[in-house]
């Protein structure tokens, strides 16, 4: 009978028991380490290709900061009207019996537009006229017998009202005569007409809109703010758009009261209007320009990057070099194997103070210098020291010009 079988345990069993958890334990601590060294190792090698790979320079345009003339203005948005327009009506009733005029003619002042039947005014002035060279003639026999002592003063004061009154009457018929003719008032362009030959038209009633487009005026409002700074004769120019002030004028009228609601103060600009290319009743973007200024620093509105920490810009400066690798990663270039060189350019995140905006361009009142070369287009892929390359031939403003074109 076996010792188990009697109850006394076998020694040699249990070592062997303990040999094989023993053995276990230690293939557990090496397949442990061995993962453990392994990611470690894998870690490290790529921590090192990523800190030896060479980062891609950001291409982007640049342009110099150099002091410069500001002209600073007021700017704001206008509407024209002709220096002298009106809307023609006519002062009596009656039918249209000649329209001399046709949409968009030029007349001279005291050109005949339209001519209302006048048959029975005609009539009515010629017996006036008539009446009043009777009495005239009677007047005349009065004075010529008062003369030879016959007639008597009653008599020829009597035929003295009488001429006088015929007088007066024929220059009242000649006034309703004229009533039933329009005439142009001044020299400008007519509109469209709107009266038929035939029509029976009444006292108001519009005929057509006449304007003065040789010399327009402009109603703007500008910030109570610029009060001080306007004044009559000040030179103002005005544009059908934002980039382009074509026309010229000058300041005539400054209202001397502050709208109380608005906060605004309404001005009145007259322009020269040669080509007709302005219309009465568009609108127009007014720039009032102010006194120049030299010696100012200003860069381009593009380059200015406005953040929650305030406004920022990238300044283009010579790379700094890098320390050469240590360790496992110096191992490659000692064996011979070619390294990227190094960008030559690099930007550095500067903030800034702005200021004043004008045409474009924005004025930094602190902490940019003179000589700085600033990023003007490419700032959202950028970041604080990244490398940059520098391609000038597209711009903002040209890319801008050709989207207009």
């Amino acid at each position: 009978m076996s010792r188990e079988r009697c109850g006394f345990p076998d020694p040699q069993g249990t070592g062997f028991v303990i040999k094989r958890f023993i053995f276990a334990i230690i293939a557990l601590v090496i397949v442990a380490g061995g993962i453990v060294g392994f990611n470690m190792f894998r870690d490290q090698a790529i921590e090192q290709f990523f800190a030896n790979m060479p980062v891609q320079p950001t291409t982007v345009s640049t342009i110099k900061v150099e002091p410069m003339t500001w002209e600073p203005g007021i700017e704001t948005i206008g509407t024209v009207s002709a220096a002298r327009g009106v809307d023609l009506t006519v002062e009596t009733t009656g039918i249209v019996r000649e329209l001399g005029f046709k949409a968009n003619d030029d007349v001279e002042k005291d050109a005949v537009l339209l001519q209302l039947d006048d048959a029975v005014q005609q009539a009515d002035l010629l017996a006036g006229q008539t009446k009043a060279k009777l009495d005239k003639q009677a007047l005349d026999r009065a004075i010529e017998l008062q003369r030879r002592g016959v007639g008597t003063e009653a008599q020829l004061e009597a035929a003295r009202a009488a001429s006088e009154t015929s007088a007066s009457q024929v220059t009242k018929l000649q006034a309703v005569l004229d009533q039933r003719i329009l005439t142009a008032p001044f020299k400008g362009t007519l509109g469209i007409p709107r009266v038929e030959l035939g029509q029976f038209i009444q006292p108001g009633a519009v005929v057509a809109t006449l304007q003065d487009l040789e010399t327009m005026r402009a109603d703007f409002s500008v910030p109570e703010q610029q009060l001080g700074s306007l004044e009559l004769g000040q030179t103002v120019r005005f544009g059908l758009t934002a980039d382009a002030f074509d026309f010229t004028g000058s300041i005539t009228g400054i209202d001397p009261k502050v709208d109380p609601q608005s906060r605004l103060v309404s001005v009145r600009a007259e322009i020269t209007n040669p080509d007709g290319k302005l219309s009465p009743g568009q609108f127009v973007q007014v720039r009032v320009e102010l006194p120049k200024q030299d010696n100012v620093i200003a860069i381009p509105d593009t380059a200015l990057v406005t953040s929650l920490y305030g406004d920022y810009v990238y300044v283009v400066k010579p790379a700094e070099p890098k320390p050469a690798a240590s360790g496992a990663a110096a191992a490659p270039a000692a064996a011979g194997d070619a390294k990227p060189a190094e960008p030559a350019l690099q930007v550095s995140q500067v903030f800034v103070t702005a200021g004043r905006r004008n045409a474009g361009q924005v004025e930094i009142t602190a902490s940019l210098e003179a000589g700085a070369e600033v990023v003007t287009a490419g700032q959202n892929r950028l970041s604080n020291g990244g490398p940059v390359v520098i391609d000038n031939t597209v711009t903002p403003d040209q890319a801008a010009k050709a989207a207009a074109k």
